[in-house]
C-alpha cells in the first residue's frame, strides 16, 4: 500500500480510539467517476477523506474510512466511472450509523450526486449531519478568493483542482481545459455527456494551491456548528432506554433478569 492510500486511511488501533470514546464519527463519502483527462476518477474520494482529516485534527471526532463508490450515474458515459445505487448507499450509511451505537455519524460527502445523502440524514432524525452542504461549499469559494461558484464549475473545475493541487499536486495531470456550459436542465434525464465534451464543467485553469488550502480552512472553521447541533439533539432526547436512530436496540436495552 503507498503512502498516498495510507495517508487517506485512519490508521488507529482500538486501544486508541477506546481511550478516545468520540461522541461523533465521520465518513469520507467519494465516487469513482470521471473528472476529465487531468484529474483521477478518485478526486470525490480524495477530497472527502482530506476533509475529513482535517477537520479530525481540529475537532474530539472519531475518523472513518471512507466509501469510494456511490451514485455516479451522471457520468457513465465516461470510462472508468462505477455506481450503486441509490438504495445501496442508503442502505450502507444507516448500517454504518446503526453499528456506531451512541455515537453520532457526520457524512463527510465529496460527490454532488450523493443526493440521498440528505434523505438519509433527514430519517435520523437528529443522529446524523451531512457536510458540506452546498451554501457552505459557496461560502469557502469566497473565503478562498475562487472566481467560479457551485454551478458554473460544478466539476473538475477550480475547485477540485485547487484541492488536489494544494493536498496531493502529483495527481494532477497536465491538460487543464475550462470548459462552460449554459443550463443543464435535463442532467437527471439525459447525463453530463449532451453538456460537455470532456466531462469537466468549470474552470480548472483558475486553480491554484493557496485557493485549495484557503478552502479548506474554511469548511474546517465553518464545521462547528454542525457537532453543535449534534450535540442540542442528543440533550434534548430523554435517556429513557428506547431505541434512537442509528443505534443498534442491544446497545441500548438490557436484558431482562427472570
Amino acid at each position: 500500500m503507498d503512502d498516498l492510500t495510507l495517508s487517506l486511511l485512519p490508521l488507529t488501533t482500538t486501544a486508541e480510539e477506546g481511550e478516545r470514546d468520540a461522541r461523533v464519527a465521520l465518513l469520507p463519502v467519494g465516487s469513482l467517476e470521471q473528472h476529465g483527462p487531468h484529474l483521477p476518477l478518485v478526486t470525490d474520494t480524495v477530497i472527502a477523506c482530506v476533509l475529513a482529516r482535517e477537520l479530525a485534527r481540529r475537532h474530539p471526532v472519531r475518523l472513518l474510512p471512507p466509501l469510494t463508490i456511490s451514485c455516479s450515474h451522471e457520468h457513465a458515459a465516461w470510462p472508468g466511472t462505477v455506481s450503486i445505487s441509490a438504495r445501496t448507499l442508503h442502505a450502507v450509511v444507516t448500517d454504518i450509523a446503526a453499528s456506531l451505537g451512541d455515537t453520532r455519524l457526520v457524512l463527510v460527502n465529496g460527490h454532488g450526486g450523493n443526493h440521498v445523502l440528505a434523505n438519509v440524514v433527514q430519517e435520523s432524525r437528529g443522529a446524523m449531519a451531512l457536510f458540506p452542504q452546498a451554501h457552505e461549499w459557496e461560502a469557502a469559494r469566497e473565503a478562498a478568493g475562487m472566481s467560479t461558484d457551485n454551478d458554473t464549475d460544478m466539476h473538475a473545475g477550480e475547485l477540485e483542482t485547487s484541492v488536489l493541487l494544494h493536498t496531493y499536486p502529483e495527481l494532477v495531470r497536465p491538460g487543464r481545459a475550462d470548459h462552460v456550459t449554459g443550463p443543464r436542465d435535463h442532467m437527471p434525464t439525459l447525463g453530463l455527456a449532451p453538456y460537455t465534451p470532456t466531462g469537466v464543467v468549470g474552470r480548472p485553469s483558475l486553480a491554484t494551491a493557496d485557493k485549495g488550502r484557503r478552502l479548506l480552512a474554511a469548511l474546517t472553521t465553518g464545521f462547528a456548528g454542525h457537532l453543535d447541533a449534534l450535540d442540542a439533539v442528543a440533550a434534548h432526547q430523554p435517556d429513557d432506554g428506547h431505541h434512537r436512530p442509528g443505534q443498534p436496540r442491544h446497545q441500548r436495552e438490557q436484558p431482562v433478569d427472570d
